[in-house]
């Protein structure tokens, strides 16, 4: 992806955020500081993708020190906090989750070994997220909560183990290379092959097409991709199967650890325990792990990702 091709991305996925917003009848100077922060973050989301970007951006943090990267995000938010939140509690609480996983790393920057901090800082990224904590520190505008939370999210993690920490083998880039084709279809065939009877037989899935979902795909498309799929391989793949790959020096004991923690993330949905999602997600995960492991990307596994949400937001409930 080259860099105009990232601005070109971003810009529309602003525009379509304004549109919306504006169509909900969202205005005025709180919404406009939301978006201007949003588009910051975006950008911190999109532009490290594109090989060139993150080059730079690589040898600019590796010259004044990779813990400033955190800076944007540390920024951002407090923008958001002072502007649109008001509430110097979130300001704290939201500073702390944006600097404490880089704080963490700095003494463990570049090393090729996973470490109990690499492993701690995961967490402290992770867990505010899945518990929504922090969707009470990002209120405004309800429609985009959700997406700032992602945003913030991807900043801090890019922040601390991107730049700070420069961890080795993460695989964040939009870029297509002999055999991702085939890694794709490869892993999304045989998952759906073995997902969709098992589903049926669990009681998870029950095949219900509808038009209504049908006609919403490109837009739901777009929200999965960028700020579901691509953000959960961040984490689950290029951070933690990445890092018990590491640890456990074997690439097929990392994707079925993070395959089964990423199981386990999906147990609070739709009702807790949710042991059929947790089954099917277990699986879905140890695809998405051999999708980044053959072709040490993210992209084929979050397409993957992407495809299989959105075949079960047209053809399943």
């Amino acid at each position: 992806m080259p860099p105009i091709a990232a601005a070109i991305i971003w810009a529309a996925l602003i525009a379509l955020g304004v549109t919306l917003g504006i169509y909900l009848g969202f205005g005025g100077i709180r919404f406009a500081a939301a978006m201007t922060v949003c588009g910051v973050l975006l950008a911190g989301h999109i532009f490290p993708a594109a090989p060139r970007v993150r080059n730079q951006l690589l040898s600019l943090f590796a010259k004044c020190g990779g813990v400033f990267a955190v800076v944007i995000p540390l920024g951002a938010f407090i923008v958001y906090s002072t502007a649109v939140a008001g509430n110097w509690k979130t300001a704290l609480a939201g500073a702390a989750y944006v600097l404490l996983p880089t704080l963490v790393l700095i003494g463990v920057a570049r090393k090729e070994t996973a470490t109990f901090v690499d492993y701690l800082a995961v967490l402290l990224i992770w867990l505010p997220v899945e518990f929504r904590w922090m969707y009470k520190l990002l209120p405004y505008p309800p429609p985009l909560t959700h997406t700032l939370t992602i945003l913030l999210a991807v900043n801090t993690a890019l922040a601390a183990f991107l730049f700070s920490r420069q961890l080795s083998g993460i695989g964040y880039s939009v870029e297509w290379r002999r055999g991702f084709a085939m890694a794709v279809a490869f892993n999304f065939l045989v998952f759906i092959a073995i997902a969709i009877p098992l589903g049926e037989a669990l009681g998870f899935l029950h095949f219900a097409p509808s038009l209504t979902r049908l006609r919403s795909v490109p837009l739901a498309a777009i929200g999965i991709l960028f700020f579901t799929a691509w953000p959960e391989e961040l984490l689950f793949r290029g951070l933690l199967q990445n890092l018990l790959t590491k640890s456990l020096k074997s690439e097929w004991a990392g994707i079925i650890v993070a395959a089964l923690v990423f199981g386990a993330s999906h147990l609070n949905n739709g009702g807790f325990p949710n042991w059929r999602y947790g089954i099917l997600a277990t699986i879905a995960g140890i695809f998405y792990g051999r999708a980044w492991i053959k072709t040490g990307s993210l992209l084929p596994g979050a397409i993957v990702h992407a495809l299989v949400d959105v075949l079960w937001h047209i053809l399943f409930r």
